[in-house]
């Protein structure tokens, strides 16, 4: 089968992702094998091609935002038959029996695994999942469409739950991408406020398309306090802001797997009256299944730009210098 993989990582001008054959995989049991159709290109898929998050191995496939169709079943597979369509996000597996799994925080597993990163991931013509780990898709998105959800989506829904948002809450978001436009649709679809802190350009345009109340720099004070704040942007330097834009026991919630290193916090005029600073890690299942049912009912728009899968590099290319409106999703049929 036609895969890409990251050999050595390097910076993504340096095109570190090449394409080669690979054996099909083979479901063992309990795993499904998924035709893949399209895949997500994710900020972690930049992060691992450019080492900031070290690979777990040499020729590893990214690619965690996978949609595909049941080939084959692994013995003992029953959830679902050849032909469904499935979903396959970050979460690969945990091992169901440390207290975090037996607590509902199966995201926080010290054994979990992850797809695309220590498993082959959807950059690729198959992949292969344990069948409790893939996801059932809303019927009312297509393949392109659904694949950013289920990191993009899940991620900043699991991002808004850590920042305990509720319905008609202020909520100030910095940085607006392929996540926070997934997010800013939900927090509309119930009634809040929402503060877009962007640098400009196509990022402002498409968040005002999509209903935010204001939008501005992350440097500026927002027009009212916020309830809570959500950081999509990998950039330390944004979170003394963002708390400072905190009403008195607001909460801040970063949302990447990568952060570049956090300034001096000031304890009076940053954390004091009560404001928190939370990070997210993972989801848990229950998170993905929940979103993908809201994704569903509003039903979200996702914007997209479709490539090829002998493109991934430069998705990732238009990924990093913010040229992207919306998430690129390569094609693999």
């Amino acid at each position: 089968m036609r895969a890409v993989v990251i050999d050595r990582p390097a910076p993504i001008e340096r095109s570190p992702l090449r394409e080669i054959e690979k054996p099909l995989p083979n479901p063992r049991d309990f795993e499904i094998l998924v035709r893949v159709v399209a895949c997500g290109v994710c900020r972690t898929d930049l992060h691992l091609a450019e080492g900031d998050l070290p690979p777990k191995h040499a020729g590893i496939v990214p690619g965690h935002e996978i949609v595909g169709v049941v080939e084959r079943l692994g013995a003992q597979s029953r959830r679902f038959r050849a032909g469904d369509r499935v979903g396959i996000a970050w979460l690969r597996e945990t091992d169901g029996t440390c207290k975090y799994c037996r607590s509902g925080r199966e995201n926080l597993c010290p054994n979990a695994r992850f797809t695309g990163w220590d498993f082959d991931g959807g950059y690729a013509e198959y992949a292969v999942v344990r069948e409790d780990f893939a996801y059932a898709l809303p019927s009312r998105i297509d393949d392109e469409h659904a694949a950013p959800l289920l990191c993009a989506g899940i991620i900043g829904y699991r991002a808004i739950k850590r920042a305990e948002v509720v319905p008609g809450a202020t909520v100030g978001l910095y940085g607006f991408g392929g996540s926070a436009h997934l997010a800013l649709q939900v927090l509309k679809y119930w009634d809040c406020r929402v503060f877009v802190m962007s640098r400009g350009g196509i990022h402002r345009e498409f968040a005002e398309e999509l209903g935010a109340d204001w939008i501005g720099d992350a440097m500026q004070a927002p027009p009212a306090p916020l309830d809570a704040a959500i950081l999509f942007a990998p950039a330390g330097e944004l979170v003394p802001p963002a708390l400072r834009a905190l009403d008195r026991g607001g909460i801040a919630a970063v949302a990447g797997i990568y952060l570049s290193p956090i300034p001096s916090l000031d304890y009076e005029r940053d954390l004091f009256y009560e404001r928190e600073l939370r990070s997210v890690t993972a989801n848990t299942r229950a998170d993905g299944e929940e979103f993908l049912n809201i994704a569903g009912e509003i039903p979200i728009k996702t914007a997209t730009v479709a490539m090829r899968l002998d493109e991934a590099n430069r998705a990732l290319a238009m990924l990093k210098h913010d040229e992207l409106r919306g998430a690129a999703v390569l094609h693999v049929e």
